[in-house]
């Protein structure tokens, strides 16, 4: 008798391609059928089949708090009571806006409804800001899904072996120009060549789509320099790392201020809301005060910005304090029983975020991250979620916490890990 996840996934492969709405959830990197949830709470996640797992998927980053937090309940319970959207401006929209602005060295802020949708628009805005047409982006990062940075892209297509996406024409990739991640005079021989034509530099502000791989000491700032430099904007892409690594993101950790941000998944809370921010003379190009055009139907949705206000103001010194304990809990029992298996492993963090390479090799780039043996990570994929606990369906995904991950969650992790880091280590 197959399972309620088998049954709900062969009915969703006959109207959906592939059977997902997002292509990572197909469990193609790993083998087998995807699960298909029921309910989330705290650090639990529930299947159709009635199973429970400790989440260190997090919906990929979103539920800082944890699933079905009360107070984010609360708060969009009250907003869909007043109706779900309205077309106009509303309050809230403004006090979340305020929140990022306090939180962060954006001085104006323009909500969106998704990561790609933001950094797309980032990316116009910085071209109609500069006059200038190139853009460079780094091997490996992941930008969200729009034509022009999906050259070399990390995430979903690294997966899923595909250098590029079919439907992206050479023109549309023509003005990307992409350099190794971490390599600083790359940047520099890029510029010195052509840096009148570049409008803008955009970088993960850490990199968490070809598995986590943070900014070598210097990067980020030699980033700042040479941008501001040659005239260029430097966009950091916060989409994965705003307001889950510290209050301020990426930004408090090592306090180099970009010309734009980009953010989504935490300020959200579990809905769909990003935005893209930065300098009031920059963000003043925007219609309707400005020439370059962006726009949304659902941009600051009432339901959204209320679970997104929700959450962010749930976000105090203890919560981060608890996500670094939790996260550096989870990869230290990995990496310890990894290491008692004989498993060679890379433990690689920023912030909260990590994740574990199978390789015996440091992995500071695109190309080292890809050394790993992506069969050991479905090993041991498989083996822990046999035992109730839920990774990213794919090696090149950061892990994530919650506030909800206490200690009786990480002790049914650790319990596992032992069984898994075996079968990782049966695959040779």
């Amino acid at each position: 008798m197959p399972s309620s996840s088998e049954q709900w996934f062969a009915r969703a492969r006959a109207v959906t391609p592939g059977g997902v709405n997002s292509p990572v959830r197909a469990f193609a990197a790993v083998g087998g059928t995807p699960r298909f949830m029921a309910s989330g709470a705290g650090a639990w996640l529930t299947d159709v089949d009635g199973a429970s797992y400790v989440d260190l998927v997090c919906s990929w980053g979103p539920m800082l708090l944890g699933h079905a937090h009360p107070g984010v309940l609360e708060a969009v319970g009250a907003a869909i009571s007043r109706g779900t959207s309205y077309g106009t401006p509303t309050t809230t929209e403004v006090e979340l806006a305020e929140e990022i602005v306090a939180r962060t060295p954006v001085e104006k802020v323009r909500l969106v409804s998704s990561g790609t949708e933001a950094t797309m628009s980032a990316i116009r805005l910085a071209r109609g800001f500069t006059g200038r047409e190139l853009i460079v982006k780094f091997a490996g990062c992941y930008h969200g899904h729009v034509d022009a940075l999906l050259a070399s892209a990390g995430s979903g297509l690294v997966t899923f072996g595909l250098p590029d996406s079919g439907g992206v024409t050479g023109a549309m990739t023509a003005d990307t120009i992409v350099l190794p991640y971490n390599d600083l005079p790359a940047l520099e021989a890029v510029f010195a060549e052509l840096g009148d034509q570049i409008a803008c530099v955009i970088t993960e502000a850490a990199a968490a789509n070809m598995g986590v791989v943070p900014p070598a000491p210097g990067f980020s700032q030699g980033l700042r320099d040479v941008t501001a430099r040659h005239g260029a904007l430097l966009i950091s892409d916060e989409v994965m790392t705003g307001f889950r690594v510290s209050r301020a993101g990426w930004f408090g950790l090592e306090g180099v201020v970009p010309d734009l941000f980009t953010f989504g998944k935490v300020m959200g809370g579990g809905l769909p809301a990003a935005a893209f921010g930065g300098r009031a003379d920059i963000m003043g190009k925007l219609a309707p005060v400005g020439p370059v055009y962006q726009a949304g139907t659902l941009s600051g949705t009432p339901l959204a910005v209320a679970a997104g206000l929700t959450t962010l103001q749930h976000c105090d010194d203890a919560l981060y304090a608890h996500l670094d304990s939790a996260a550096e809990k989870v990869g230290a029992m990995a990496s310890a029983a990894l290491s008692a298996a004989s498993v060679p492993h890379q433990l690689s963090t920023a912030g909260s975020l990590f994740s574990i390479f199978f390789t015996d090799q440091p992995v500071t780039d695109y190309a080292s991250a890809t050394t790993q043996s992506v069969e050991q990570y479905k090993a041991f994929f498989h083996s822990l979620l046999s035992q109730g606990v839920y990774l990213p369906p794919s090696a090149y995904e950061a892990w994530f916490v919650s506030a909800a991950h206490d200690d009786d969650v990480l002790d049914r992790v650790m319990a596992a890990m032992p069984k898994a880091a075996m079968a990782a280590a049966a695959v040779r």
